[in-house]
């Protein structure tokens, strides 16, 4: 039998007839299989969900091998511009785009920032050779910023003379305005020798009674930069406050009432807070201590509940003592907070002194139960050691 060649010739028939006879365009049919299905008839029996499977099957083959592709060309393309960058320098637009950030961010640094004005305070200074005083005067602030929701301020100046900051002193509080006027002189007792070291420094505050008080600006005035000779008063700038280094002893919430027509004058400790650690496990065991004085003499006193383990004690506790309404501007309120130890002393961690004779927010505290009889008056309060509260008394003797 011969078939047609792959040129396309065709093969001449036999010239003897043949039983067979062959056609040369008619395919070949595959044999049966073992079970008598053909391979075409199987595949055209599969289920349909298995031929999806397969399909789906390839996609994701073909997928994953783009995927690879991509990702072989990418570090390809990126190790071929690190080579141009290295040898021709910046060819690539991300490059000019990340060049053209670094000038714009250049450009805004260079820009000068508009500076916060904090307002301007206005002091005096004399000093007296004689009496190797300095006397400061705290005399009105202007322009200061609204540190209230209601647009305004209650400022008052905090001072001392650098090193030293156990002799603090504090002008009243003004309420409900941006241009004080103090005019309140303070005497500081310092050596003329000794006084090109000092630095005095005078912030001012924002008063609130149930929170922080915050600085609003503050002076910085080295001694060594003045001249003596004559009285100096002058306007300056406030800069932004420091915080104040001085160790911080914890704050205290007491309630002053006062009952004119009974002679009752009522204190309540509320609570503390943020109290020094006094213990060696890090926490304190404090209570409050309450003395009454008159001219400096103990009249009486009382002491509150132990609470253990804390730095932030709740006490609510209200005590009370007789005074006349003609002995009021006499008395004195001293609060002291103490850790309770079972074997040694107790320790005190900070003081607070009320009273006619006080100074600050202690002084406004006691003038806010005057002006407000038979009515309680919060307030918080920042501790003292008992040099601070001591050298306030002494100056104002």
């Amino acid at each position: 039998v011969m078939t047609g060649s792959h040129m396309g010739t065709q093969a001449k028939p036999s010239p003897s007839p043949s039983p067979l006879s062959i056609n040369p365009n008619a395919t070949a049919t595959p044999e049966p299989g073992p079970g008598g299905h053909t391979p075409t008839k199987f595949m055209s029996e599969l289920h349909p969900l298995y031929r999806a499977l397969c399909v789906v099957s390839v996609c994701l083959v073909l997928s994953c091998c783009l995927c690879v592709w991509r990702k072989c060309l990418k570090n390809k393309v990126k190790n071929t511009d690190k080579e141009k960058k290295g040898k021709n320098g910046l060819n690539t637009d991300t490059d000019m785009y990340q060049v053209f950030l670094c000038v714009c961010v250049c450009v805004l640094e260079e820009e000068p920032k508009e500076e916060v004005k904090l307002g301007r305070l206005e002091f005096s200074l004399d000093y007296n050779f004689t009496e190797n005083t300095m006397v400061v005067g705290i005399l009105q602030a202007c322009d200061l910023p609204a540190m209230d929701v209601g647009g305004s301020s209650d400022p008052y100046v905090k001072l001392y003379l650098l090193p030293d900051k156990k002799r603090k002193f504090e002008t009243k509080v003004h309420r409900k305005t941006l241009n004080p006027t103090f005019n309140e002189t303070f005497t500081f007792k310092v050596l003329y020798s000794e006084l090109g070291g000092r630095t005095l420094v005078m912030t001012v505050y924002d008063f609130d009674r149930f929170s922080k008080h915050d600085a609003i600006g503050a002076l910085r005035v080295p001694m060594c930069s003045l001249d003596f000779s004559q009285m100096i008063q002058e306007w300056r700038e406030l800069k932004k406050a420091e915080k104040e280094e001085s160790e911080q002893l914890g704050d205290i919430c007491l309630s002053l009432r006062y009952v004119p027509t009974a002679g009752k004058l009522s204190i309540v400790v509320l609570e503390a807070k943020n109290l020094k650690k006094m213990d060696v496990g890090g926490l304190s065991d404090p209570y409050v201590k309450i003395h009454l004085l008159q001219n400096g003499k103990r009249l009486k006193k009382k002491k509150s509940s132990i609470k253990k383990n804390t730095l932030n004690p709740y006490y609510n506790e209200s005590f009370s003592f007789e005074v006349p309404f003609e002995q009021l501007q006499k008395v004195q309120v001293a609060v002291t907070v103490l850790d309770y130890d079972k074997i040694g002393k107790n320790d005190a961690i900070g003081k607070v002194f009320l009273g006619g004779t006080s100074s600050g927010t202690e002084l406004r505290h006691w003038s806010d139960m005057l002006a407000n009889p038979r009515r309680p008056i919060a307030q918080w309060h920042g501790l003292k050691t008992e040099d601070e509260v001591n050298a306030e008394l002494a100056a104002r003797k």
